[in-house]
């Protein structure tokens, strides 16, 4: 229907969105309420695919002559074609490669455990609450922080 659209409109700089869609509605009766937002996703795929160019926010079939779009990044280099009976090797695995095992070591003595469990130990459960008691019900506390108590030294 997109490309039905873009034909029969045949604009020299392309159609955009709204008068493919006007077209579209004009053509077709039976269409779903979510029309715009299904256009939007085909116009999008159609141009991720190549059937269909946009330009200056216009959208048009793309030209036969033009060189096919090159994608992003760097080209990938040519493969060199390997003679016939040559059997290519696997690569190398990834990772570090492992240390030789020496089969005249002696075996590895197992660690002595020293009775307790490996990391942190597990906190402890309280027994009782070590907070203060309250004050007295009708003694109320002045502002602010309250004087330092001097502890009491006879002097003579």
């Amino acid at each position: 229907m997109i490309l039905e659209a873009i034909e029969a409109l045949n604009e020299k700089e392309g159609s955009s969105m709204s008068s493919i869609a006007k077209h579209i509605d004009s053509t077709h009766s039976d269409l779903p309420a979510s029309h715009s937002t299904l256009l939007f996703h085909h116009l999008n795929q159609m141009k991720q695919m190549g059937q269909i160019v946009m330009l200056n926010n216009n959208y048009s079939k793309p030209d036969p002559n033009a060189p096919p779009k090159r994608g992003r990044g760097r080209p990938p280099k040519p493969k060199v074609p390997l003679p016939p009976g040559v059997v290519v090797s696997s690569p190398r695995p990834r990772g570090r490669p492992p240390k030789p095992k020496d089969l005249l070591a002696p075996p590895k003595p197992k660690p002595v455990s020293t009775g307790r469990p490996r990391g942190r130990p597990p906190k402890k459960a309280k027994t009782g609450t070590a907070t203060a008691p309250p004050p007295p019900p009708g003694v109320k506390r002045g502002r602010g922080r309250p004087p330092k108590v001097l502890p009491s030294v006879g002097f003579q």
